[in-house]
């Protein structure tokens, strides 16, 4: 992961908090401290970028699980050590800033997170116009990390937004409308999350363009399908849900918080009482869990497991499965923050999870 004018206070307005106006750069770890640092060069410059590269190289390969202590540092070795002079200065820093805000997030550490989110929208506004797509990156986390969180009408007013004020590249659009989908499919209208859908469908079929920025490469086929799976899921079409998420996981080399797909399929099996296929897609899954590196892929399969505690004519075989997967996903500490949706992690080297702090996740993925 690494928007284009300078009206962020949609954006700001839906989701600001108090922390994001801490001092620029400075976070600690939830609970704890970030822990060592990054040094600078002979002459006492820090490459931004490169920590950048490095960081979105760890996420693709081992996810914020192993990548959220390395973004901490780099975040506050950027804060000691980078005095911005120049817009190229100003857009590494808001680039660093969002590339660590989406680790935290993948890593369910949201308070940080959005800190880390706002600050790469201030920063970003020192940049001239053409300049500023970073924002809409940070826009567009914002949204998915609103409806993560289960506030659909924060989502839906940020996407809303951004497809309704600006002349945008078609690929970036359909990031926005698939976001819109997902909030209208939380809050049970359908047929507008269907249209929403509909159309990010038509614009990704277009194909690249020379417009798209580059931070849109991930934005494929793939990942359309996803989001079209958990769309339908929120929807209740379990059905055409769990055909989008398994289309989803058949790509190979994929960036490692992919895995979502494949722990949301598991409890949308177990929602639709598909109790054969959920067992033979589960049982895999209990030998990759410990080098699984997204911490919301692992809080999916807590939720996957207490579906399957909660059902009725479970067979033994797959029931036992799913105790294994909980005590093995216990032992990998992920932790119930509050009401039936909602999980913290503790990464390591975060300090551990804040408890008591996130709300109830709304989606229809929640326990019943």
């Amino acid at each position: 992961m690494c928007a284009p004018d300078g009206r962020a206070g949609a954006c700001a307005s839906a989701s600001d908090t108090s922390d994001a106006d801490e001092g620029l750069f400075h976070v600690k770890a939830e609970g704890g401290s970030s822990g060592g640092s990054y040094q600078a060069d002979d002459a006492g410059s820090l490459d931004v970028a490169a920590l950048t590269a490095r960081l979105l190289r760890t996420d693709r390969i081992s996810g914020a699980r192993r990548a959220a202590p390395e973004a901490l540092r780099a975040v506050n070795a950027a804060r000691r050590q980078v005095e911005p002079s120049h817009a190229l200065h100003y857009e590494a820093l808001a680039e660093l800033l969002q590339v660590a805000a989406w680790i935290l997030f993948d890593a369910e550490q949201h308070r940080l997170s959005h800190v880390l989110n706002h600050q790469a929208l201030k920063v970003s506004r020192r940049l001239p116009g053409e300049r500023r797509s970073i924002e809409l990156l940070v826009r567009s986390v914002l949204c998915l990390q609103q409806a993560h969180l289960g506030r659909p009408n924060n989502s839906l007013h940020i996407s809303s937004a951004v497809l309704a004020g600006q002349d945008l590249p078609e690929r970036v659009a359909a990031i926005f409308y698939v976001r819109e989908a997902r909030a209208y499919a939380q809050l049970r209208q359908r047929k507008e999350a269907l249209r929403s859908l509909s159309a990010a469908e038509e614009l990704l079929g277009n194909g690249p363009s020379d417009r798209d920025p580059s931070w849109a490469w991930w934005f494929d086929r793939t990942e359309f399908t996803g989001h079209r799976g958990l769309t339908l899921a929120d929807l209740g079409d379990l059905e055409a849900a769990a055909s989008h998420l398994h289309d989803a996981t058949a790509t190979s080399e994929a960036p490692a918080y992919r895995s979502l797909f494949s722990t949301e399929l598991a409890a949308t099996l177990a929602r639709a009482g598909a109790w054969r296929d959920a067992d033979a897609w589960l049982s895999p899954l209990v030998e990759i869990v410990p080098q699984m590196g997204s911490v919301r892929s692992l809080n999916s399969l807590m939720r996957a497991t207490r579906i399957i505690d909660r059902g009725r004519s479970v067979p033994r075989g797959l029931r036992d499965t799913a105790r294994h997967l909980a005590e093995l996903l216990h032992q990998q500490d992920v932790r119930l923050v509050t009401g039936p949706g909602i999980y913290a992690f503790d990464s390591p080297g975060m300090g551990g999870a804040r408890r008591g702090a996130l709300p109830a996740s709304r989606t229809a993925l929640a326990v019943p």
